[in-house]
């Protein structure tokens, strides 16, 4: 468990609301926030929506007392950019063994499933997949890209999708014969595509999707945020933010 996470757990409720009550320097200075445009989870520009986990971050720096630079990149680039960077803020990365080096991981936010999805074969697992599918969609520079490699699928069966392509309108086409990504996502981007029914696994790769920051990250900034986000969970907004999105989220999403 992180040096953070015990911190936190040690502060108790108390030191929270004393901690976010006490005056900060930095209160007035604007952070930069990188996020992808993906639907539920991240919304670029949407009216003042900014998805689930881009809604309860917003919150929690406006408690926290700091603004935010919204910023959205390629989403490898985006990684690269804040792990080389200084106080820059992620969203939604999923904390994975790979990662867990590069950054400062600040408070989770939700849990999130991921599945295949096809419209003529389904499947009950990795090993299944991989005899199955000749070619699949999964985004670049995602966790779900990286799982496919870990559990042998071929480079050859790997089509990464950068941001801006859609991979529902290319499973449509017949471009790719199946796509691997979040539930939320694909049930929110597929009805946008396709009335046709979509063929789904069931979920095999559970990740949180945290609020991260640069492996060099303000200390207090951090704690601040990480408190921040912890007072949203526990008067209920978290849980109220993702209903919204996602009336019906068993199964594919939780709120942490």
């Amino acid at each position: 468990m992180s040096h953070l996470s015990a911190l936190l757990r040690r502060i108790g409720a108390a030191g929270l609301v004393a901690a976010l009550a006490q005056p900060c320097s930095a209160a007035a200075h604007t952070l930069d926030l990188h996020l992808p445009d993906a639907p539920p989870l991240t919304l670029a520009d949407d009216h003042g929506r900014h998805g689930i986990v881009g809604d309860i971050t917003l919150k929690a720096a406006t408690l926290a007392g700091y603004d935010l630079h919204l910023i959205t990149l390629p989403w490898s680039r985006a990684q690269q950019t804040v792990r080389a960077g200084k106080d820059q803020l992620i969203i939604p990365l999923s904390r994975t063994p790979d990662r867990e080096a590069n950054y400062t991981w600040i408070a989770p936010v939700m849990t999130m499933d991921r599945a295949f999805f096809s419209l003529d074969k389904r499947v009950d697992g990795f090993e299944q997949a991989r005899r199955t599918f000749t070619r699949i969609a999964v985004g670049r520079g995602s966790a779900q890209e990286q799982k496919l490699r870990e559990e042998g699928f071929s480079d050859s069966q790997i089509y990464p999708v950068k941001i801006g392509e859609n991979p529902a309108q290319l499973l449509l086409l017949g471009r790719v014969d199946a796509w691997f990504n979040g539930i939320p996502e694909t049930r929110t981007i597929w009805p946008q595509v396709s009335n046709k029914p979509l063929l789904m696994s069931p979920g095999l790769m559970r990740t949180d999707l945290y609020l991260a920051c640069s492996k060099v990250c303000d200390a207090q900034m951090a704690q601040r945020l990480a408190e921040a986000v912890r007072q949203l969970r526990e008067d209920g907004t978290v849980a109220k933010v993702l209903t919204s999105y996602l009336p019906d989220h068993e199964g594919s999403a939780v709120a942490q």
